[in-house]
């Protein structure tokens, strides 16, 4: 018997059997599907993360104050924001800002939430790629030197305080000072330091004078957190050890004591990130996996309940002249192709919980192609490993036994 006819009888098989062939086909359906899905869903979050990463920058540095080292003291000052932002300490930094950050209830009208209220430099929201608004315009130089009382919302917030009034002009109350509204950010979907939408800026100076009164140990105003910019993602180790020779010197850290601030560099996140996602994906797909495993078990348990409901259809094959491999050929191709349909539906199922996801997370579903051949192969090797043992029975029945069989 040829290929095409052993092809044919496999099928006729299968679809003699409508049902059964269905439930037989689901554990390779939901196992495929579940591949599929997890996969893409967990590069989807990866691509996210790694989207919000580099719109920020993968060439920033954040510094921010080790309190154990620094004995319980906040450690930075715009002192040494003037001395990063000299080209002489770090050539290889080409901009620098400065945050003080605290919660604060914020308040317009009957409407009141406490939220995160930012002091920043003029550049900070240019530096963290939030410099589009919807309404008015940014904080200015000028406003930082008079610290001036103004402050920029984000759209979070803007919707929280006022819905759908226009918010420009207004004044609000930020621990019971006002405050007037002289722009609104386009909405950015949160960040990685905390929900930007949802944060108040004013300026540094204000904060400083209003908000926060923290000093360092030698008397100087603090700042919660320092963000430098390198020149480019070649240039991130160097502005590294630039930034730390400077604040050590800065800040008179003898040699052998530890530094009283921390860097933190954002192309050392998207590694990381990338590396814990990347596994998280593929752990994911192995419990996936196992599903296929099910699936397996089940094509071989109705095979075999095949073999004995044929044996005498086997017998007749076998005493007209049907050779063990014919028999065995045909056995398999029954369980693979069983396993190949409920691959293909598995697909079809797979992407349509990935679109739902996607939809649900408001999120790029990434579905791979090595994904997906890698789930129609692995549910093809299944009906292969698992068809193996019920092919070889079929094919090792004696003729006259067969032909005796009720």
């Amino acid at each position: 018997m040829n290929l095409s006819e052993s092809l044919y009888t496999a099928l006729d098989s299968i679809l003699a059997n409508k049902m059964r062939s269905v439930l037989t086909m689901l554990g390779v359906i939901i196992g495929v599907a579940s591949v599929i899905a997890l996969m893409a869903i967990g590069n989807g979050f990866s691509e996210d993360i790694t989207g919000q990463i580099s719109s920020i920058g993968s060439n920033l540095l954040t510094i921010s104050t080790d309190m154990e080292a620094s004995g319980g003291y906040p450690a930075l000052s715009m002192a040494d924001v003037a001395a990063l932002s000299d080209p002489l300490n770090a050539p290889d930094i080409t901009e620098v800002s400065a945050t003080v950050q605290s919660n604060q209830t914020v308040v317009f009208g009957g409407e009141e939430k406490n939220t995160a209220v930012a002091g920043i430099t003029e550049n900070t929201l240019s530096m963290s790629s939030l410099d589009e608004f919807q309404l008015g315009d940014g904080l200015t130089q000028n406003d930082i030197d008079l610290q001036s009382r103004v402050a920029v919302l984000g759209a979070g917030i803007a919707s929280d305080l006022y819905g759908s009034e226009y918010p420009i002009g207004t004044q609000i109350k930020i621990n019971g000072v006002s405050y007037e509204v002289v722009g609104v950010l386009e909405e950015s979907g949160g960040g990685l330091a905390g929900d930007t939408d949802d944060t108040v800026y004013i300026p540094i100076t204000t904060a400083q004078s209003r908000l926060s009164t923290s000093r360092t140990r030698d008397g100087q105003k603090a700042v919660t957190f320092i963000t430098a910019q390198a020149a480019g993602a070649e240039q991130v180790e160097a502005a590294i050890e630039q930034v730390t020779e400077t604040l050590r010197e800065q800040h008179n850290i003898a040699y052998g004591e530890d530094d009283d601030f921390g860097i933190f560099d954002q192309s050392s996140l998207l590694d990381t990130i990338n590396t814990v996602t990347a596994s998280l994906t593929a752990f994911l797909g192995a419990i996936a996996a196992i599903a296929l495993v099910v699936g397996g078990i089940g094509i071989m348990n109705i095979m075999l309940v095949s073999v004995t409901e044929r044996t005498r259809e086997i017998g007749i094959r076998k005493a007209i002249g049907a050779l063990r491999r014919d028999i065995l050929l045909q056995f398999l191709l029954e369980s693979m192709m069983l396993s190949l349909l409920g691959g293909f539906l598995g697909i079809i199922l797979g992407w349509a919980i990935s679109m739902a996801a996607g939809a649900a997370f408001d999120l790029t579903m990434v579905i791979a192609p090595e994904t997906v051949l890698l789930s129609v192969s692995f549910a093809a090797g299944v009906g292969l490993i698992f068809g193996i043992y019920p092919a070889w029975r079929a094919s090792n029945l004696r003729p006259i036994e067969a032909l005796r069989y009720e």
